[in-house]
């Protein structure tokens, strides 16, 4: 199977990513984070009482993920945070910006962020 290249414009470099106020999260005693997502609505209630489905699921974040989860409050655009990932990981953050993209692009897609209006 072919990976996708990821397109980056200039434009979604300067979007600002910020936290779901939905979400709650914890930190470890390594500073490793971890995302507790209520499963809410209908289904879910089904598959909870017919299926044992947990109410609480568990993201657990990587090192890359912990460092820049606290650092997404609405205050840094991608730009900004990917210097702040290539100061603290060098090389081992290549290819840097492409990462970003697709980072963003997955805690977008589950909610688990949003970009500021500019």
């Amino acid at each position: 199977m072919k990976k996708k290249k990821i397109v980056i414009s200039k434009n979604y470099l300067e979007s600002i990513p910020i936290r779901s106020e939905k979400l709650d999260w914890k930190t470890d005693e390594k500073g490793k984070i971890t995302l507790e997502i209520e499963n809410t609505g209908w289904a879910n209630r089904i598959a909870q009482k017919l299926l044992g489905k947990p109410k609480v699921s568990y993201v657990h974040l990587d090192e890359m993920g912990s460092f820049l989860w606290p650092r997404l409050n609405g205050e840094l655009n991608i730009i900004e945070l990917g210097k702040l990932v290539k100061e603290e990981f060098g090389e081992k953050a290549e290819p840097l910006y492409e990462r970003l993209a697709r980072y963003f692009q997955i805690l977008k897609s589950y909610n688990f962020i949003s970009f500021k209006e500019l």
